[in-house]
């Protein structure tokens, strides 16, 4: 038996035009509303000596002040070279604000427009930086219910997270959102390998090897940096940079720890995972339908088109953003 058998995930209904996934991924990262939002951002310094960004977000008619001390908190995670003031991060403030609910993004390691302090970035794997955050929040605001969302490579850090705090995390957040996760990521390491894949990923490959290169002087002794420019895949960068720099053997070794069907059985707070069959970025098969029934936390979305954090509904105008919509619907139920 579900524990909120009243939620239901309304279908997807892409305009024609719409139903390719390619044309859902690339849309879905330029359509969506830069304006209406303010943003007061906090440096937070870490145990060890680095510091993440988080930005309050003030939606226009609708912020922190204006919605009250009482009113609930989202904490959103952004995926592979985003940040928490990015189109898909804004329309979930957006439509979380509709439904009186605060929200703060957290920006990973570098990602806030200022390289980090440290040779440590940021990986699928990395959930002491959230928990960190995470839990300063819960200090600062120990009153109201707190729920997390995360998209992308957030994503999965975030069922990770969630996953491997078990019972614990039921003191600490009322409900969860995984918008487009990985969930086998050696799987999707062969898909984004492939010829297809390949035209993503060298655009996503480019800022990741150029913050690399700013941080040099900090990684010179850990990694071979004369081997940046032959990195072309995915595989290739995180065997030769993000697996020795955060203590994997390679990058098998990476996606195996690190992927969030791992540590979906040991969720235990209402967590909703939304994720299109057309994908490109993954291999459909790994989606964990078996996981998703044994567990009565998890609530599954997962509708044949959507892209990768596309999920466009409508036409030029008048476009409407299923997957935020779920995600709002979801979370203002629960917490």
């Amino acid at each position: 038996m579900r524990l909120h058998t009243h939620i239901e995930i309304e279908p997807f209904k892409p305009h024609p035009l719409l139903r390719n996934p390619h044309s859902q991924t690339v849309a879905g990262s330029q359509v969506r509303k830069l304006s209406g939002i303010t943003f007061r951002r906090e440096r937070i310094d870490l145990p060890d000596g680095d510091f993440v960004d988080i930005d309050f977000a003030d939606v226009e008619n609708a912020t922190w002040e204006q919605l009250g001390a009482h009113k609930p908190i989202v904490m959103m995670i952004h995926g592979l070279e985003g940040n928490a003031r990015s189109g898909p991060a804004q329309e979930i403030y957006r439509t979380l604000s509709r439904q009186g609910v605060r929200c703060v993004g957290m920006n990973l390691r570098s990602c806030s427009g200022e390289l980090n302090r440290t040779g440590t970035l940021y990986h699928a794997g990395a959930t002491a930086d959230i928990a960190y955050v995470h839990e300063l929040l819960l200090e600062r605001y120990p009153d109201v219910p707190i729920g997390l969302v995360g998209i992308s490579l957030g994503a999965n850090m975030l069922l990770k997270y969630i996953g491997e705090n078990g019972a614990t995390m039921r003191e600490k957040a009322v409900a969860a959102v995984a918008i487009s996760p990985p969930f086998d990521m050696m799987k999707g390491a062969v898909v984004m390998d492939s010829r297809l894949g390949r035209l993503y990923t060298q655009t996503m490959l480019r800022p990741l090897k150029e913050k690399v290169r700013g941080l040099a002087p900090l990684l010179e002794d850990k990694v071979d940096l004369s081997l940046l420019d032959s990195a072309n895949t995915f595989s290739e960068f995180d065997d030769l940079f993000t697996a020795p720099l955060h203590g994997f053997d390679g990058a098998d070794d990476y996606y195996t720890r690190s992927s969030s069907q791992n540590f979906l059985p040991d969720i235990q707070i209402p967590t909703l995972l939304l994720r299109a069959v057309d994908d490109p970025f993954f291999d459909p098969t790994d989606i964990p339908h078996d996981i998703v029934q044994r567990n009565p936390y998890l609530y599954g979305g997962f509708p044949q088109h959507g892209g990768h954090v596309g999920f466009i509904e409508g036409l030029p105008g008048n476009y409407r953003y299923w997957a935020e919509r779920q995600a709002a619907r979801f979370l203002a139920r629960v917490v």
